[in-house]
């Protein structure tokens, strides 16, 4: 069986080191980018199982990185789980809006992530 491919987007270094070194001790092939348009690019050369997504991003925010994921055929099948810091109830709203597939809030607990991803990863 191949490894399952996740796509972090995290423009924060530290969060995303931690978030690779996670994911990768449990097995997943990860790919990290620290921004909307990186994310993009990376997801017309290679389409990942899943991808973590942060909202505060520079030049392009998450909300409108999901959006163009779940607007496009060829990626729209792709589970979208929003990782950030924006725990108000517009965000969350605005997150199902654009098409996140779930919402996790920071500060997180690695097993809650890793179980969410797991979660998705099974269907």
């Amino acid at each position: 069986m191949s490894k399952k491919k996740i796509l972090i987007v995290e423009d924060e270094e530290s969060l995303l080191k931690l978030e690779s070194i996670l994911l990768t001790s449990k097995g997943y092939e990860v790919t990290g980018v620290s921004n909307g348009q990186a994310a993009l690019d990376s997801l017309a050369q290679e389409q990942p199982d899943l991808v973590l997504l942060d909202i505060m991003l520079p030049e392009i925010d998450g909300f409108e990185v999901c959006q163009r994921i779940k607007k496009n055929p060829a990626t729209k099948h792709i589970p979208v789980i929003m990782l950030t810091a924006k725990k108000s109830r517009e965000d969350m709203t605005r997150g199902e809006r654009v098409g996140a597939d779930w919402y996790i809030t920071k500060p997180f607990k690695s097993a809650m992530v890793i179980e969410t991803i797991q979660r998705f990863l099974a269907r």
